[in-house]
Order: C-alpha cells, then structure tokens, then sequence
C-alpha cells in the first residue's frame, strides 16, 4: 500500500532564524507602516508568506553553480547556459536575460504597444497591467466565467474565454490588438492553471487575425502538473513534456523566474521573431545592461538555468501543490471561505465571503490581511480592490471583482508545523470575523499603489 504522506523531496541543509514580535510590537509595526504589510520590516513577520517570489530556498546544486558563475561583461559563460536550457525548454529562439519579471515586461510592452491598443489577457497581475497602462494601452481581462466565481469548482478556472477574445478582436480591430498573452498559473484568479485545450484555442484565434500570442510563464512548472494531473490525455506525459507543448503553442514569453525559475532575483523575454527582439535588446542595452548579462550577475544566470531544470522533477511539483493544498485544506474544512480548488502557489482567502459586512470601499481584503498579521504574525498580501480597483472620474471607484487575500507558500522553506501554525491563525480570526472593520486610504501613488499606499482603520 502506497504511504499517504509526501514528504518533502530535500533534506534541511541550513536554517534561518525566525524573530517572534509580541502582539504589541505587531501592533506598534502596523501603524508605523500605515497598516500597509509591505511597510512591514522582515524581522516583524513571524511567517511570510507576502510573496513566494524570490522568497524560496535554493538547492545545494544552485549554489553550487553560483560559485562557477562566470561575471566576464559580454559573452559570459553562464550566460550561454541560461541561454541553452531556456532554448532547450521552451522552444523559442531569442532568449533575453532580464533583473526580474517586470523588466521583461516594461521592454516587450514598450516595444510592441503604442497608445489605445488593447492586450487581452485571461487575467493580467499587477505589473503586467501597470506595464500595459503605463503605455497608455488598455490591459483587458477575459478569463472564463468560472474563473470569476471563488466557489467554483472547474478543473482550470485559469483559461481565457475565447468567444470574448474574438469579440474583443473584432470590437476594437486588429490593428489596435498587437498581442494576446495568457498567465500561467492565473494568479489574480487565485492561482489558477489554464489547459493546453485553452491554450490551443487562443493560438487558432491569434492565427485567424495575425497576433503574436505571448505567455506570462511564471509558473508554467505549476501548470503543467496541473495538466497532468487534470487533462485527458496528459497522465502519461511528464511535466518538462508538457511544458514544451505548452511553449510549442507561443511566439514568445515573459518570466519571472523568481517564481519557477526557483531563484532569488532574474528573469527573461523570449520569442521567436529576430527582428523585435532586436528592438527588445536595444532597450535592453539602454535600461538593464549588456545583453549576455540583462541586470544579472554570472551567478544568478546559473542559479536560474539550474532552477529551470529541477522544477519540473515531479517529485518536486508533486510536493509544491500538495504543500499549498495542505493548507486549503485546514482552514476550508474549518469553515473558511477559499477560492476552490486550492491554486499552485498559494491560498486565496474569500474575503468577500469572509467579511460580508464590509463594503468593497472600505477594503475588506485588506482589512482581513491586516488581522491575520496583528493575530499571529503572519503576512500575507491583498489581491482586491486596493491592488484592481478603477478610479472613476466622479471621485468614486470601481471595485475589484473579487476581494481575495493571497497566503502565498515560498518554495522549499516552511515545514508542515509552520503551515499548521498559519492555518490556526487564519481560523481563530475567522471566529470573531463579524467584529472586523475596514479601512480607508490616506496616501497613495498613481501607480501601483498597493505596494505603498497608507491605510487607517474606518
């Protein structure tokens, strides 16, 4: 009889501190920050789970291959491996070393976008969509109906809706759509995964009009084991197979491989077409560095080509989703209202669900991410109306579709007694729920604002 528990695929090789504030330091800490959590120091979280990039622990392989890194300026030895393993992966042909995901969007979006044009996405993130904005383009949001429902239980609540696509196509035409991208696994949809049928279907469109069709691959790994796990057909594949089909279907991609890549810092563009990545490497030149470099030192590029390659041991992916559903699975038996089913990366709690009685002015997702710090210590990060809300020109604002807080898992560095210990949290702020208030914002930038806006209670 096969065992029930799996067990993390790694030894502990070296261990970090973890510093335990008082509830009053906690307290002292949020309104120092303006009760905003990125304003926290990392010394007053007991655990973090904010972000999981770059956040992970690295393999002793990694680190072995830092020592190796070659820092030669041009033409680096590392270089010529990130550039081998990305090709090798993906399929594409023009590989860009960028400093982090956001990087390789500024130069793509910078490149192909002028002002009007619409990117549909299934679900765009926050950099992704102020990159997009920031060229004063239209980020358009299309996933399917499902993906917009927390209770929902569809297997890949992370795909695009075609039909919306093509009616997004032919409404604003096909000279103002230089793109179709899709995010891999959708993580403002709760970390969600989209199906190679999906993927395929947006590839037909693309292919009708004439668009370049582009992957947020940031946590492609995480979605193919997803599809192997779910897709009819895919059992019998690997996820490193999958994953190449998956790439087989784009003209390029953005990464940030601080996610899948397993790394602490780096990313890249990839694409097919010489010609625009020529444009991409002369902004490159100009804002990230020389292009066998792009903002990295010789060691990162080893850290990331090694990290590409371990992601996708299935007894890795096997331990990263099952990690995460852990949790889903403690505080939604608890009563808990989640987005279901449980996504790759993280936990998104329904705050909407959570805090009925606090309305999307007045922030709930934040409000409830503010209480699981001041309970236990424990930061996680909104994904609601403070980070997608829309200023209207009356002064008012649209709220997010959904009011989620995100308790993302960093990989490789919390054991089962952490996670235990957060799901207690979450469930002892879950009984006194009701007598939860929101906030207001007192500062904001006009950009991003959710990384330092200023809060205080209502």
């Amino acid at each position: 009889m096969p065992y029930r528990t799996i067990i993390e695929p790694f030894r502990i090789h070296s261990v970090q501190a973890i510093d335990f504030p008082t509830r009053e330091g906690r307290e002292a800490a949020l309104e120092r920050a303006g009760y905003n959590l990125f304003g926290l120091h990392g010394d007053e979280v007991i655990i973090d789970l904010l972000t999981d990039s770059g956040t992970g622990a690295m393999s002793a392989e990694q680190w072995a291959g830092m020592m190796v890194g070659d820092e030669s300026y041009a033409g680096s030895r590392s270089y010529f491996r990130f550039r081998d393993v990305i090709e090798d992966l993906t399929g594409l042909a023009e590989i860009i070393p960028t400093h982090q995901g956001r990087a390789a969007e500024k130069i793509l979006f910078a490149t192909v976008l002028s002002a009007g044009d619409v990117v549909p996405n299934n679900t765009h993130f926050d950099t992704t969509r102020a990159n997009v904005e920031y060229q004063q383009a239209e980020a358009r949001d299309l996933v399917i109906p499902e993906g917009r429902d927390p209770a929902s239980e569809h297997p890949f609540k992370g795909n695009m809706d075609i039909a919306a696509l093509v009616d997004t196509i032919e409404e604003v035409g096909r000279a103002r759509v230089p793109l179709v991208m899709v995010t891999v696994t959708n993580n403002s949809g709760g970390g969600q995964p989209v199906s190679l049928a999906n993927l395929r279907a947006v590839r037909e469109v693309c292919d009708r009009y004439e668009i370049k069709f582009f992957l947020d691959a940031c946590r492609f790994a995480e979605n193919a084991w997803f599809i192997k796990q779910r897709e009819d057909g895919y059992a019998d594949k690997t996820p490193r197979q999958i994953a190449r089909e998956m790439f087989s279907l784009v003209d390029g991609c953005t990464m940030s491989a601080k996610k899948d890549g397993l790394s602490n810092i780096g990313g890249f563009l990839a694409m097919n077409d010489p010609a625009l990545a020529q444009q991409c490497r002369n902004l490159l030149i100009l804002t990230e560095g020389f292009p066998t470099y792009g903002g990295l030192a010789g060691y990162d590029l080893e850290a990331i080509a090694q990290g590409l390659v371990e992601v996708l041991q299935e007894e890795y992916l096997e331990y990263r989703i099952r990690s995460t559903a852990y949790l889903a699975d403690k505080v939604s038996n608890a009563g808990v209202p989640i987005v279901r089913p449980p996504g790759g990366h993280a936990v998104y709690l329904d705050a909407k669900s959570f805090l009925a009685h606090i309305p999307p002015h007045e922030y709930p997702a934040q409000a409830l991410a503010v209480e699981l710090y001041r309970e236990g210590g424990v930061r996680g990060v909104e994904i609601g109306s403070v980070m997608f809300g829309t200023p209207q020109p009356d002064g008012t604002e649209r709220p997010a579709e959904m009011e989620l807080v995100r308790l993302a898992v960093p990989r490789r560095t919390y054991t089962q007694s952490h996670i235990d210990y957060v799901g207690e949290v979450v469930i002892a702020v879950a009984e006194r729920a009701d007598g939860l208030g929101g906030y207001r914002i007192t500062e904001q930038a006009p950009w991003l604002r959710h990384f330092t806006a200023r809060f205080e209670p209502v």
